[in-house]
């Protein structure tokens, strides 16, 4: 039974050449979207018809424009897709077809767009292998002005390009400007890439003369005559550069002097308002890709144009906000200008005009309206000032003790680029901001970035001096009550605090800022102070937490408004976060205040308000940080209590919603109570900083925790710790707390209320299924427990490391039963096992069913996944490899290798024989690394595995197998073999994968 095509959806077949010009007329024509389709389908079948060549000559004898386009695109097509058809008389013939009706279609004053697809067509002729046609240029001149096609073979005796372009019409100016340009774009296109990219440079520069003489008779002459020929010779200039750029990175032999000359015409249309657009985006864009272009003369003239009195009135409509398409363009080319001339601003402080650059320059960054939202071009300004800077500091280092005698001009102007970047980064009124969408957000926060990467560049140039000044100016805006003046000081002394932060000279600055009236201001909840000034200043306090830890006078005042600050919603994250860091930073110094922080956090939690987790395992984590600094456990035991006593409500609300059947807020509730006391745990743990005792190892451990009056508490987190995740192991955040709480202890060597005995950790791990969330984190925070000693372990370790293989093997187990393979957790029970190597082996040894875990990371080298095979790859690499053992357990791991070797070294060899992707190859040169090094078996095990029938490529043979072989084994596991793994998978492979 045939398909039944509707009419709709059958084919259109043209029966002639009036069919195919009605097809074209509704092609083009307005509202045919549903034909549209078809009538392409149909008019692409006849271009593309050996007739074609035919049709394109008949469809441009028509009247109508549209057919008459697709008549010369035809010809575009047919060149592009059917050269190879024709012979050299064809494609001779074609040439003066093209010509010709280039000359008719200009005498006849076709469209632009018609006359443009046909230099199209002749462009694409041009780039043809053949190269016949070699001064098309000149040829089209010549041929433009008779009239009529010459021969070739005839320039020779006509007169020169120069003397005939003066009497060519507009039109044909047009037609050969056109072509030029389609020319040295199209070059561009086609032969960017290619391998013989100097042999069509060459070619292609063989008409530069040509091209050189038809632009400088055009733009001398028709400026005002002909406002249409000077503006399409400024944009021909524009290509021909794009072009000789292009030529001069590749390096191909090209004389830039023809085309150097045609500048100073091109200059005088930056002087006429109707060419202005199209002179201004030449030099703009060649200042930006091709500044080598221009002469030392060029820029002199361009400098003078930049500060004549016409650009003057154009950068005043700009400072006063005036962002219309003339001034934006007039901006982009002073600041392509100085790009391009950074150096001559920067070191000629003495040339006067070069300075009004300079000062226009920094004008841009005084313009009105806010950077990115009214005024569009203060960020781009931005950029050339960075690169001032950048200029600077490399000419400072490169100067080496000397410095430039321009260098105090130039400060000065950073000094002043700076003062007028803290004008702009100025935040408006919150009545202005509210009004303003994401984007407007965005692009002011992003210039402050900016800002902030220049203040810091500019400190090598300006040193203390800067900081200093921004100091003083932020207790003159405190003073005055000038807001968000004081927000954008902060700000900047906040971006120069990494470059001070070895700088003592800096201290007393800062005693005078935060000694003045800063904090007590901020503290006002009355005052009217912005909340940006106020997040501001909570992360200076972040930025300077060493400055207090070195000034503890400063902390009460400081700590005050940081507390105060918690109260508000915007700044309590903020807030949170420097508590925590002057906490741990100045921990010392608070201990005498530590009730005082207890009861300004009871006080909180009886804010309603007050519920956001990550603020309060800040603070109780700042707390306790505190409380570690108190010398003896004894004294560390209230406070303690007291935080232990915030999680315990925190647990009884989680309980609580539980009974109550809020799910969310149980969950919610639950994680808290979790990572406030993980805070606490990590906050406990002793600073790196602390001085080690070369005698603590002759002092009796303290038990006060395990066995003392600290014991109750430590059962009591416990407890929380069992009930929270036995109730919750399906939930992730739960699960990651609740290992944190357990990691947090394990870095300790004494006793501590978060040293937990060994069993808790055994305890949850042993309590988890294949459907607990996060198992491969809950695994890996077993590692981590068997690591955490650096001696032998003991038996209580020992135990533990026993239990958790049981436990790893019975995860397999149900993952083998149910035919539940998840790659992750398959990863981490092998992770696990491989951590345990080498120092729980004896336990990997003696554990029941131990082959389970054998077989199991034996499949897992074959997983699709590369999860479980770079973990069964890591395992191998681990156990092959020589232990040193009881006698019993040696003769044992034998055993184990003369069971498993071959068929390890059987599926080693069939994926480097070409089974594996090739970002794999690493992962099985471990395993293999290790056999050959550590096993005098596994030399025969590879060449059996190599022999094998089953082996996966036929493109290698027993000589190259052996060769292989035998080459790995020389290496002895040395880092070559990794190559001579990935040179056999090629070879089995074959050459097409030998990419690099």
């Amino acid at each position: 039974m045939g398909l039944n095509m509707s009419p709709s959806d059958a084919p259109i077949e043209p029966k002639s050449l009036e069919d195919v010009e009605r097809l074209i007329q509704q092609f083009y024509a307005p509202g045919q979207s549903q034909e549209s389709g078809r009538i392409h389908s149909a008019l692409q079948k006849v271009q593309r018809s050996p007739e074609g060549w035919q049709l394109a000559d008949a469809l441009l004898r028509s009247q109508n424009d549209n057919v008459r386009f697709f008549g010369a695109l035809t010809f575009l097509i047919k060149i592009n897709h059917d050269w190879d058809s024709l012979n050299d008389q064809d494609a001779a013939l074609l040439l003066n077809t093209l010509i010709q009706w280039l000359i008719q279609l200009c005498n006849s004053g076709a469209p632009k767009v018609v006359i443009k697809k046909l230099c199209a067509a002749l462009v694409s002729y041009y780039l043809r292998p053949s190269g016949v046609w070699k001064q098309c240029i000149r040829h089209l001149v010549l041929c433009m002005n008779d009239g009529e096609v010459i021969p070739v073979t005839s320039m020779d005796h006509r007169p020169p390009t120069s003397s005939v372009v003066p009497s060519l019409s507009p039109t044909s100016t047009l037609a050969i400007l056109w072509f030029a340009r389609s020319l040295a774009e199209e070059v561009g296109k086609a032969y960017s890439s290619s391998l013989q990219t100097h042999k069509y440079y060459n070619r292609v520069s063989t008409n530069l003369e040509d091209v050189v003489a038809v632009l400088d008779y055009s733009m001398k002459t028709t400026g005002g005559a002909n406002p249409r020929v000077f503006e399409e010779s400024v944009s021909c200039f524009h290509d021909w550069i794009g072009y000789a750029h292009r030529a001069w990175v590749d390096k191909a032999v090209l004389e830039l002097g023809l085309l150097r000359q045609l500048t100073p015409l091109a200059m005088i249309a930056l002087y006429q308002d109707d060419m202005y657009g199209a002179a201004v985006e030449l030099f703009t864009d060649v200042l930006n890709n091709f500044p080598a272009f221009f002469t030392k003369d060029d820029f002199m003239t361009l400098s003078t144009l930049l500060t004549n009195s016409k650009a003057q009135d154009i950068l005043s409509r700009l400072k006063e906000g005036d962002f219309d398409v003339e001034v934006m363009s007039f901006a982009r080319l002073l600041l392509a200008y100085g790009d391009a001339a950074v150096q001559d601003l920067a070191q000629k402080t003495d040339d006067a005009q070069l300075g009004q650059v300079l000062q226009q320059l920094l004008d841009l960054l005084s313009c009105d309206g806010y950077p990115g939202v009214e005024d569009e071009i203060c960020p781009e300004a931005m950029e050339f000032w960075i690169t001032y800077t950048e200029f600077l500091i490399d000419s400072l280092f490169s100067a080496e003790d000397q410095q430039p005698i321009w260098m105090h001009s130039a400060r000065r102007h950073i000094e002043a680029v700076i003062e007028a970047c803290w004008v702009k980064i100025q935040y408006p009124p919150e009545e202005v901001v509210v009004t303003w969408d994401s984007d407007a957000k965005t692009s002011l926060k992003t210039f402050r970035g900016d800002v902030e990467d220049l203040i810091q560049s500019s400190y090598t140039l300006l040193g203390v001096d800067i900081f200093g000044k921004f100091a003083q100016l932020a207790i003159q805006t405190l003073q005055s009550h000038a807001w968000l003046q004081l927000e954008a000081t902060l700000f900047c002394l906040n971006a120069l605090s990494d470059s001070v932060a070895d700088e003592d000279m800096v201290d007393h600055i800062l005693s005078n800022l935060f000694g003045s009236s800063l904090f007590i201001d901020m503290t006002n909840a009355t005052a009217s102070i912005p909340a940006k000034t106020r997040q501001t200043a909570v992360t200076m306090i972040t930025r300077f937490t060493t400055f207090f830890e070195r000034h503890v006078e400063h902390l009460p005042a400081m700590l005050t408004f940081l507390f105060e600050s918690l109260k508000a919603p915007a700044l309590a994250t903020v807030a949170a976060r420097a508590i925590s860091s002057t906490c741990s930073t100045c921990r010392k110094s608070l201990t005498s205040e530590v009730g005082a922080f207890l009861q300004q956090y009871a006080l909180l939690l009886s804010w309603n308000s007050f519920n956001d987790t990550y603020v309060k395992e800040k603070i109780m984590g700042a707390i306790a940080a505190i409380i570690q600094a108190i010398p003896a456990d004894e004294g560390k035991l209230a406070p303690l209590s007291m935080l232990i006593g915030f999680v315990e409500q925190e647990f009884a609300n989680s309980m609580k919603y539980k009974e109550e059947s809020q799910a969310e807020n149980y969950q919610e509730s639950a994680t808290c109570a979790l990572r406030c006391l993980a805070s606490m745990g990590k906050a406990l743990q002793k600073p790196d900083d602390v001085a080690i005792d070369l005698e603590e190892g002759n002092v009796p451990q303290s038990r006060f925790w395990r066995e003392g009056e600290g014991a109750a508490l430590q059962k009591k987190i416990i407890q929380m710790l069992k009930e929270l995740y036995g109730q919750m192991s399906w939930n992730s955040d739960v699960v990651e707390a609740s290992c944190q709480v357990l990691r947090s202890g394990y870095t300790e060597k004494d006793d501590g209320l978060f040293v937990f005995p060994l069993s808790v950790t055994v305890d949850l791990v042993m309590a988890s299924t294949t459907d607990t969330s996060r198992l491969d984190y809950l695994l890996d925070t077993a590692a981590v427990m068997l690591n955490r000693q650096s001696a032998d372990p003991d038996s209580g370790m020992r135990h533990a490391a026993s239990s958790f293989l049981i436990h790893v093997l019975d995860l397999i187990e149900s993952m083998t039963m149910n035919n539940a393979f998840d790659p992750e957790i398959a990863a981490s029970s092998i992770e696990l096992a491989q951590q345990m190597i080498p120092r729980y082996l004896h336990c990997i040894i003696r554990v029941p069913n131990i082959e389970k875990l054998f077989e199991f990371s034996l499949d897992c080298l074959n997983a699709p996944d590369i999860l479980p095979k770079r973990a069964a790859a890591y395992f191998w690499s681990a156990f092959v490899q020589k232990h040193e053992l009881p006698a019993e357990d040696t003769m044992s791991i034998e055993v184990a290798m003369k069971q498993y070797g071959p068929r390890l070294c059987h599926i080693l060899v069939r994926q480097i024989g070409g089974e594996a992707a090739r970002s794999e190859l690493d992962v099985f040169a471990e395993p293999l690394k290790r056999l050959v090094f550590a096993q005098l078996q596994a030399k025969q095990w590879l060449a059996s595995a190599l022999d094998n029938d089953d082996f996966p490529s036929k493109k290698v043979g027993p000589t190259e197998k052996r060769m292989w072989l035998q080459k790995v084994i020389n290496l002895r596991g040395a880092k070559g073999t990794n190559q001579a793994v990935k040179d056999f998978w090629i070879a089995c492979r074959g050459a097409e994968f030998a990419y690099a």
